[in-house]
């Protein structure tokens, strides 16, 4: 894949985990400091992924099977990279989305219980090998997330049990301990606002001094 110039950052974790709020956060401080920078989401961020977005997330009278699942993510995947993260990268614009492909990995694969391999294919197919530099997990109780909520008899995702939202969690947890030098986990617990400032400070270093 060519040299992108804007940095790549993903938020990832359960539900009420408050990885958007964090994601919103850095975005606003970025701009604050007129670094450029890119607010994003998935499943959805283009025309056709809202329209997916509501499939996925908005409980329906009819089942999707955990394989179409997967891949209705990797589409929407697909498409958000195409006409939005990879332009803004390569022209130097700093991306934060809330989800990527780690949300894949621990929804579809540990808590549906798809063949990893099979994700990690089917990833790899829709990113074009794209994956974020940072990955910030925030890291809560399944049960302690679910209260935060709602919206939880609308959505296909909180209306799963607990025994599936723990699953999730083992997943990220799982998925951080892998790949160290790329996850960072921090305790959604904690105030957002102290949160906030975690995340710019690690952040901050890696921008090559793009922060004034």
């Amino acid at each position: 894949m060519p040299k992108r110039t804007g940095l790549f950052i993903a938020f990832e974790g359960g539900e009420g985990c408050g990885k958007s709020t964090q994601a919103r956060l850095l975005y606003n401080e970025l701009q604050r400091h007129d670094v450029p920078a890119l607010l994003t989401h998935e499943p959805g961020g283009t025309p056709l992924g809202d329209r997916i977005r509501k499939i996925l997330k908005v409980k329906l009278d009819f089942n999707i099977g955990p394989k179409t699942e997967l891949l209705l993510f990797a589409a929407c995947r697909a498409q958000l990279i195409k006409d939005v993260i990879l332009p803004a990268l390569d022209k130097g614009t700093h991306v934060m989305c809330d989800r990527f492909s780690g949300s894949t990995l621990a929804y579809q694969g540990y808590g549906r219980g798809l063949d990893l391999d099979l994700i990690e294919s089917i990833n790899n197919a829709a990113t074009g090998g794209l994956q974020p530099d940072m990955i910030f997990l925030l890291d809560i109780k399944p049960e302690t997330g679910l209260r935060r909520k709602h919206n939880t008899d609308s959505d296909r995702f909180e209306t799963e049990d607990i025994a599936f939202h723990r699953r999730v969690r083992e997943g990220y947890l799982e998925l951080s301990r892998r790949d160290p030098g790329r996850w960072t986990m921090l305790d959604a617990d904690r105030p957002a606002e102290t949160l906030a400032k975690t995340v710019f400070d690690l952040v901050y270093p890696i921008l090559n001094k793009a922060v004034p």
